[in-house]
Formats: C-alpha cells, sequence, structure tokens
C-alpha cells in the first residue's frame, strides 16, 4: 500500500469553512490519499467534490463520546445518506472509566449495525484518557463489537497518537480490525514510525507536508 492510501487528510477544526474544505479535497485528489475526513457538516460538500475519485469520505461522530447511542445512530445514517463511506465514532470513556462494559459494547454494535455493509466504523478510543488496561477492554470491546478499526484519538483531547499506544493497540486486535494512529502526526517520520508499530492507517492535518517530505528524502 502506498504512503498516501494510508492518510485520512484531516480537518476538523471547528472554524474550518467550506473553501478551506473544498482545498482539502482538491490536496486528496492530487495526492490520492485514503479519504478526506471532515466534521459531518460538510460530508455532503466533500462528497461532491470528491465524486469520480477513489478518495473516500470520513466523518467523526459523537465527538466527546458521550453523546446518546440513540444520537451516534442517526448522526451516523445521516453522514451516510450525505455521502459517508467511513465514520469515525468516540467510544463511550466514560461508561468505560466507569465499569459499563456491556453497556460500551452496545453503543459500539448499534453504529455497526446501522451502518453494516455502507460504512467502516472506527472507534476512537481517546488513548490520552485511558489507563493501559482501559486501552485494553477498548479495544477487546470494539473487536468483539464488530467494528473495522480502533483509533488512538481525537487529536482534541489532552494527547495524540503514542507508538506504545499504537503498539498496545495492535497487540490486542491482532489481524482482527485496523490500526489508526491519529494526533500529533506531523511529518514522514512520524508516519514511519506509527506503521512500524503496527498502525495500518493514519489520520493527520499534515498530509500534503508528509508526501512532500517523502518526495523530498525519495530524492536523496
Amino acid at each position: 500500500m502506498s504512503t498516501a492510501k494510508m492518510i485520512d487528510h484531516t480537518l476538523l477544526k471547528a472554524e474550518a469553512t467550506k473553501e478551506q474544505i473544498v482545498t482539502l479535497c482538491e490536496e486528496a485528489r492530487e495526492f490520492g490519499f485514503a479519504s478526506v475526513c471532515v466534521n459531518p457538516v460538510w460530508v455532503k460538500t466533500a462528497a461532491e467534490k470528491l465524486k469520480g475519485s477513489d478518495v473516500m469520505v470520513c466523518t467523526v461522530i459523537g465527538p466527546l463520546g458521550a453523546s446518546t447511542t440513540a444520537v451516534k445512530v442517526i448522526e451516523s445514517e445521516n453522514a451516510i445518506q450525505n455521502g459517508a463511506e467511513e465514520v469515525d465514532m468516540v467510544l463511550a470513556i466514560g461508561l468505560l472509566k466507569s465499569g459499563e462494559y456491556e453497556e460500551v459494547e452496545a453503543d459500539i454494535r448499534a453504529v455497526v449495525d446501522a451502518v453494516k455493509t455502507k460504512a467502516l466504523v472506527k472507534v476512537i478510543i481517546e488513548t490520552s484518557l485511558l489507563t493501559e488496561e482501559e486501552k485494553v477492554l477498548a479495544c477487546e470491546l470494539s473487536i468483539r463489537a464488530g467494528a473495522d478499526f480502533v483509533k488512538t484519538s481525537t487529536g482534541f483531547s489532552t494527547g495524540g497518537a503514542t507508538v506504545e499506544d499504537v503498539a498496545l493497540m495492535r497487540r490486542i486486535v491482532k489481524d482482527k480490525a485496523g490500526v489508526k494512529a491519529s494526533g500529533g502526526i506531523r511529518d514522514l517520520k512520524d508516519l514511519k514510525s506509527m506503521v512500524e508499530a503496527g498502525a495500518t492507517r493514519v489520520g493527520a492535518s499534515s498530509g500534503v507536508r508528509i508526501m512532500k517530505g517523502e518526495a523530498v528524502l525519495d530524492g536523496y
């Protein structure tokens, strides 16, 4: 798999404008990224701009993980109707920390069942907020619920992806799911370290910089 096809070209800032989303899509087409990852309000715009390309549209639902399951399901279904092909859902972090493991699994499964074959589901476990034991549990629950990926971070919490967390996640999910590293990946060196640790996808707002860095490195 090419480096570009491992990158979700990401713009999730609340103040992102339509012009910036259009630019994001144009860059994704140019470099051949796996997807663009945008907030739900921009899914339809991104789908229109990427029509005819092999770049997918990804969105994040329940950005704090604290929405009710019913809301997460509706948001996921709406995103798919608008053109999303991948859904990154945030784990119900508070429930996990409260020991409500059945509820956490059911929350994930409800989204997985809602999108079925229409979209991939990545579960953001927000590693910076979890103990090692909770990270293991989050991965195990995600797999049991049928998720396609586990993902490190939203990029908006207290920390992003680390090599150690990616390696732990890969060790737990084995070959049953992908691992997406997200948060703080700014250059090709960062990306390569995450891939070596077991990541199969990387979320980054620096996709263009990463690819240009690759081009420079390959030229020497």
